[in-house]
């Protein structure tokens, strides 16, 4: 096990393999460790690191941080503390937004981002990530299969304060404004029959910028990466031997969403 002090508290992050930075953040269920067959597949070409945000897996629990802008200094102070100048983020559900709140903060730092399940506005997120417990989450959103033992082991040790806070958060008008930057290579998956968050509409689709791209996985749900997790890591692995900021839109997998040409 991994960590750091970050203004006093315990951060718990893993890495595994050597080459340029790859940083994956965690959604709102779970931890770092249901990336860990991604990390695995990145590993081989990159250094792949993988953090638990405050309040989720092994990390500190401090509400004065859960909301969006703690999460996002939090990946701030992991870059400084490793050293990194550069990075590929890589982000699901909640881990989605603070990699592209980072990114447009930074993007300095930020080479290209993917998100999986990102919310393109507060209305595509079932109201039942706000009521329901996290066990009931879990049971709604993780299949009872070996593959998603990570996460139905690691959502119990999250903070229900912590998901509550970062969904309150939300603003259309920020989460607009992260979609639609012009200035990023981006990469939107989402499985689309994902329970928790709806994909975007067509005439969302239709205003990505020209670096961006959307891609949906038909038969996966919340969690593509473990639901069809060969098809998911050969997307990824490809998103990240792009050039650095050449489009994605040329990037394909069999169920990739059509979209207007402008």
């Amino acid at each position: 096990m991994s960590a750091f002090l970050y203004h006093g508290k315990v951060i718990h992050y893993e890495s595994l393999g050597r080459g340029k930075p790859v940083l994956f953040l965690h959604g709102w269920l779970g931890s770092w460790r249901y990336w860990m067959p991604s990390m695995q597949a990145a590993s081989i070409s990159y250094r792949a690191y993988a953090l638990d945000l405050i309040g989720y897996g092994e990390s500190a629990r401090a509400e004065e941080d859960y909301s969006l802008e703690g999460q996002t200094a939090l990946v701030d102070g992991f870059l400084e503390q490793m050293g990194i100048a550069r990075v590929a983020l890589i982000g699901h559900g909640l881990g989605a937004v603070v990699a592209l709140r980072f990114a447009m903060m930074y993007p300095q730092y930020v080479d290209r981002v993917m998100t999986v399940g990102f919310p393109f506005e507060v209305g595509s997120l079932h109201p039942r990530l706000k009521s329901a417990g996290l066990s009931d989450l879990v049971d709604w959103l993780a299949p009872k299969e070996p593959e998603y033992d990570a996460v139905r082991g690691d959502a119990a040790k999250g903070d229900a304060a912590a998901l509550k806070t970062s969904l309150e958060n939300l603003e259309d008008g920020e989460l607009a404004a992260l979609w639609q930057h012009p200035g990023r290579v981006s990469l939107f998956v989402h499985g689309l029959q994902d329970a928790a968050v709806s994909p975007p509409r067509e005439d969302m689709l239709n205003r990505l910028p020209l670096l961006a791209h959307a891609i949906g996985f038909e038969t996966a749900g919340h969690f593509p990466m473990l639901d069809q997790s060969i098809r998911f890591h050969r997307l990824m692995v490809d998103f990240l031997t792009l050039e650095s900021g050449e489009s994605p839109r040329d990037l394909q997998v069999k169920d990739e969403w059509k979209r207007r040409v402008r």
